[in-house]
């Protein structure tokens, strides 16, 4: 496979990462469903306050991702 550009996954981080699209980009599939996830349905349930729970977990996962894209870019999947 190809290397992917590190450049173009920072900025789908910034602006799509709550929905997975940095991680459907570098070919992880399987963990961009469950941010995907996990977006959609913690902001849906937001005006319950039970979407905080997802979200703060996706927001720590996606903190992590700051330094776990150098290597998802040098060997995507």
């Amino acid at each position: 496979m190809y290397q992917k550009s590190l450049a173009i996954t920072y900025i789908l981080w910034f602006f799509l990462g709550q929905i997975g699209i940095h991680r459907f980009y570098t070919g992880r599939v399987g963990t961009g469903i469950l941010q995907l996830l996990l977006g959609i349905s913690g902001w849906a349930t937001t005006a319950i306050l039970i979407g905080w729970i997802p979200l703060g977990f996706l927001w720590i996962w996606l903190f992590i991702d700051i330094f776990l894209i150098p290597g998802m870019c040098r060997h995507p999947k």
